[in-house]
């Protein structure tokens, strides 16, 4: 056995003022790492500066983080992949503590809750927004994180080489964090700081755009990895308020054995068979939903777990 390799990934759009710093502190923090800029069309200077600072340049053409990650995952091999942003915000110097929580523990994933060191490194809107988006997400799917948010992350490469990636923007740590739930794997969560910006770098992070998004993300997993408890809550829905109608028409049936509300009594019946419908398509989707799941899992234990090395 020999020492894991390890890979820094670091997505990068504009980030020409942050991007040494951020290249210098994983440097100086694993200097035995191997580590990847993936720019996405910056029209800056990014890449000559990513790449004067000593790190690997790739670049990846289709716009949002989604697609740079799912590119840095698919090209990169490692035994440890360090994700983080290129803005200098997450501190490098964590970085040999997660490594060695997650070898020593064997786990899949750490996951750096960010701890502000500055207030304006954290902006209220989406500190707000995130705690809100982890509360549904930890309803949803029974457990969760408290920074689903957070773009620091440590991984194992059977985590890695199992993720199918298919989200396209700042979606995919919420997509990742679904992954890891659904097929239950060991991870953990380790507080690390969380600074400013430098000056001269601003945020690609639109609060109500990308928020609503993430938001869009979670019910949509939902719908995919909850079909059953999805389309039978629908049914449940819709049953209800077939006999919300029909409840009226069935009381005057048992006096007069008359129907006197014909399109009521039809809509009634439309709406029970909808229900039906809907339970069945849960049923259905459900046992698609666990073949897949299988599927899933085998890619993942294809991969050994994490190891220490010797």
């Amino acid at each position: 056995m020999t020492e894991p390799t390890i890979a820094v990934l670091l997505p990068c759009y504009n980030e020409e003022a942050a991007i040494a710093q951020t290249v210098a502190g994983f440097r100086a923090a694993l200097p035995n790492a191997a580590i990847y800029v993936y720019d996405n069309n910056s029209s800056d200077d990014t890449v000559a500066v990513a790449r004067a600072a000593g790190a690997i340049v790739r670049r990846e053409r289709i716009q949002g983080k989604g697609a740079v990650v799912r590119r840095m995952f698919a090209d990169v091999d490692a035994d440890v992949y360090v994700m983080a942003d290129g803005d200098a915000t997450y501190d490098a110097a964590s970085a040999p503590r997660l490594i060695a929580a997650l070898l020593g523990e064997q786990l899949d994933m750490i996951v750096g809750s960010r701890v502000s060191q500055v207030q304006e490194s954290y902006r209220r809107g989406h500190r707000f927004g995130n705690v809100l988006l982890t509360g549904m997400l930890a309803r949803l799917f029974g457990r969760s994180f408290t920074d689903i948010l957070s773009g620091y992350r440590v991984f194992s490469r059977r985590f890695v080489k199992s993720f199918p990636s298919l989200s396209a923007g700042f979606e995919i740590e919420t997509e990742i964090s679904v992954h890891a739930l659904e097929l239950k794997m060991p991870c953990a969560e380790i507080e690390t700081p969380y600074f400013a910006r430098p000056e001269g770098s601003t945020s690609k992070l639109s609060t109500y755009g990308d928020g609503w998004r993430i938001l869009s993300t979670i019910l949509t997993l939902y719908r995919i990895e909850r079909p059953l408890l999805f389309f039978g809550l629908a049914g449940g829905l819709l049953l209800l308020l077939a006999l919300v109608l029909a409840a009226p028409l069935v009381v005057t049936y048992l006096h007069t054995g008359l129907v006197p509300r014909m399109p009521t009594a039809v809509l009634a019946t439309g709406l029970v068979i909808l229900a039906a419908l809907s339970l069945f398509a849960g049923l259905i989707l459900d046992t698609v939903v666990r073949g897949r799941r299988e599927v899933r899992r085998l890619a993942y234990l294809a991969h050994p777990a994490p190891f220490a090395g010797t």
